[in-house]
């Protein structure tokens, strides 16, 4: 896979597990950034969970990239998730950076650091001209990262029923 085994100064980006399932119905509990996300929260956190893994399984299986594992490097936990995702955006393909950090580690740097990650390995290997982040409108945390990893505010969309901005970062 294509950052499987990667490292960033603090973390060990690998490909998720179905054995994350259980680390990651962490996600689901006192994370007041869920509802940015568009999910359906009516399920329980392990229903959760173990759909969101299987997402990004399947996106690995179909060539449509995905989340990868956030590791500390020093600690060996596991502490978030940070990938390239295909999505669809007024009918073009996109390529999108996307992270969610556990809450316990929110607020350390985790996510810019594997976002920068992400968006030089997408350039360097020419996966795509401009890269982006959809980013629900109540969410500064998220859109202070995209800011950080050199992405602008380009516009405001509806996307799956949330209202939020597309930041975008052209290659350099």
């Amino acid at each position: 896979m294509y950052l499987d085994g990667a490292e960033t100064e603090r973390l060990r980006i690998r490909k998720l597990e179905l054995s994350d399932i259980a680390i990651w119905e962490s996600f689901f509990e006192n994370n007041d950034y869920l509802p940015y996300l568009g999910l359906d929260l009516s399920s329980d956190k392990k229903a959760q969970a173990k759909e969101w893994i299987e997402i990004q399984l399947r996106r690995y299986q179909e060539k449509r990239y995905g989340h990868h594992a956030l590791i500390d490097k020093q600690t060996n936990q596991f502490i978030g998730q940070c990938g390239l995702l295909t999505q669809e955006i007024d009918g073009k393909t996109e390529i999108e950076i996307g992270y969610h950090i556990l809450p316990a580690y929110w607020g350390k740097g985790y996510a810019t650091e594997a976002a920068n990650k992400f968006r030089d390995y997408a350039f360097q290997n020419n996966l795509c001209n401009s890269l982006i982040s959809i980013i629900d409108i109540r969410n500064i945390a998220s859109q202070k990262v995209a800011e950080k990893n050199g992405m602008r505010k380009t516009r405001q969309i509806k996307y799956h029923g949330l209202d939020v901005f597309i930041y975008r970062i052209d290659k350099g």
